[in-house]
């Protein structure tokens, strides 16, 4: 499994942007397989938000976040980041990363399909 740290979380006003960033611990890799963001939201399923694949850069979303985030690799960082706009109160949830090395990801996926998981960042939209 590979230990991986979010970062990038917080308060935001309605409309507003937040990028978030997923790294891999010291000794670990995010270059096999796929990368994915999930949220939870209190009193809400795990919700799978979008995901990119390490073979051909593909990437995926969930309806409710199409043409408002978008999903990247940072290979200078050495990260995978979530770029969130146009954010609305409905956003508000706990962002999770989480990556397997074998897998070919798409927005159909759910939590159970990936092996590591970092442990969360906040992030709030609310005036």
């Amino acid at each position: 499994q590979v230990q991986l740290v979010e970062s990038g979380g917080g308060l935001v006003r309605p409309g507003g942007s937040l990028r978030l960033s997923c790294a891999a611990a010291s000794g670990f890799t995010l270059d096999y397989g796929a990368v994915g963001w999930f949220r939870h939201a209190p009193g809400k399923e795990r919700e799978g938000v979008s995901c990119i694949n390490s073979s051909d850069g593909s990437t995926d979303y969930a309806d409710s976040v199409k043409g408002r985030f978008t999903i990247s690799r940072d290979n200078g960082k050495k990260t995978v980041d979530l770029q969130m706009n146009s954010l609305k109160p409905e956003d508000t949830a706990v962002y999770y990363c989480a990556a397997d090395s074998d897998l070919y990801c798409s927005a159909q996926n759910g939590a159970g399909d990936f092996a590591s998981w970092g442990q969360g960042t906040q992030v709030t939209v609310s005036s």
